[in-house]
């Protein structure tokens, strides 16, 4: 019950535990060398002591050249003093491969039983991990470079390439066209299956699907736009079909989607500064201006007065400028005296309803008399 080495009673302030024994912590040394041990470096030998690793490699570990004894040839000090049977172990046979399954349920490789420790699925069957190779070269494969053969069976993609690939001239082959060993193009085809991307042709109901090709819309390709739902492939400008997306695309009022150049070529303001030659001649002496004094002269007017107050037609949300609560399209919002240009910085809101630039608000409403350019000797309001 004591200390292996000294006999000792061990009280709990000095135990060590080594071999299911208690040792005293002066005493827990290595036998040969008296080299103090820990629970890293400790090794119990098969004398029943313990040692430091260097001297348990000395006394048990295996000898010969290049092991440090200059033995002749390489032995082990139990097996070679008789203290441990020199008989082998039992050799166990872990393969599985061996205990054969029911027809057209084991490996496809080898038939043999597949267990769940050792299960790869491809093609609906389960293969042995060991047997999942590529048939030609033996690579070992996994979910990403398995393919799938005509004959049932797994390749790699090389391989796959090779034996069932395209071959001719660019596909590392020496052949004058284009074929594919043992298939005729009959044959080919009819083992693709039926795939018809283009959701267009579904056509939906009435008023539900896309505007433009009259389609049933799914989630995975939806585009919105004025309340509707669109095709990712057909949300394009209609006038030069330039892709769209939500900061790109302005609704016109013909209920069509446009980019911006085209939308502002068509609805946008026209004449001298808008892109336009400054002659704006006609060959056939037609008028080449759609607005006058870049004001629409035609269109669908606003209900109830909420369209733009300046020329009383419908406002759209890509062309929309506000003040004071009214709605005003982008090339009305100028001055009502001068008609420059304004913005949310230099806009003056005047108690005749309209809007005025800076100078003018104050030539109308603003301060008269000396002092405020006007000459007068009094002091007045216009």
């Amino acid at each position: 019950e004591g200390c292996p080495r000294c006999g000792g009673f061990v009280y709990m302030a000095e135990q060590m535990l080594a071999k299911g024994r208690s040792w005293h912590r002066e005493c827990f040394k290595c036998a040969t060398c008296t080299k103090r041990l820990d629970s890293v470096n400790c090794c119990e030998g098969s004398d029943k002591d313990i040692y430091c690793k260097v001297c348990y490699g000395k006394k048990f570990g295996p000898k010969g050249y290049g092991y440090g004894q200059g033995a002749g040839a390489l032995q082990s000090d139990p097996a070679y003093n008789g203290d441990v049977s020199t008989s082998r172990a039992p050799v166990i046979d872990t393969s599985t491969t061996s205990i054969k399954a029911k027809p057209g349920q084991g490996c496809p490789r080898c038939g043999g039983v597949v267990f769940a420790a050792e299960q790869v699925l491809a093609k609906g069957s389960e293969w042995h991990r060991k047997c999942f190779k590529c048939k030609d070269c033996n690579k070992t494969l996994d979910s990403i470079i398995a393919c799938d053969g005509p004959d049932r069976d797994v390749y790699c993609k090389t391989c796959y390439g090779k034996k069932w690939g395209p071959h001719g001239y660019g596909f590392a082959c020496g052949s004058g066209f284009l074929q594919t060993d043992g298939l005729t193009e009959e044959q080919i085809s009819g083992s693709r299956p039926f795939y018809n991307p283009d959701t267009t042709s579904i056509k939906a109901e009435k008023g539900e699907g896309c505007p433009r090709c009259g389609g049933k819309v799914f989630a995975a390709e939806q585009q919105l736009a004025k309340g509707a739902m669109w095709h990712k492939i057909c949300f394009n400008c209609a006038t030069c079909h330039r892709p769209l997306d939500s900061t790109l695309a302005c609704d016109g009022p013909d209920k069509e989607v446009y980019c911006r150049s085209c939308y502002g070529k068509y609805f946008g303001p026209k004449g001298f500064g808008y892109g336009h030659s400054p002659t704006l001649v006609s060959t056939k002496g037609e008028s080449t201006m759609l607005f006058s004094e870049a004001r629409p002269t035609s269109g669908v007017k606003s209900r109830n007065g909420n369209g733009c107050l300046r020329c009383g037609y419908e406002v759209y949300a890509a062309e929309q400028m506000i003040s004071k609560n009214k709605l005003w399209h982008k090339r009305c919002f100028t001055c009502a005296d001068c008609s420059k240009s304004l913005d949310s910085t230099s806009l003056n809101d005047g108690p005749d309803g309209d809007i005025h630039c800076r100078p003018c608000y104050a030539k109308h409403f603003g301060p008269k008399g000396c002092g405020f350019g006007m000459g007068a000797g009094v002091l007045s309001m216009a």
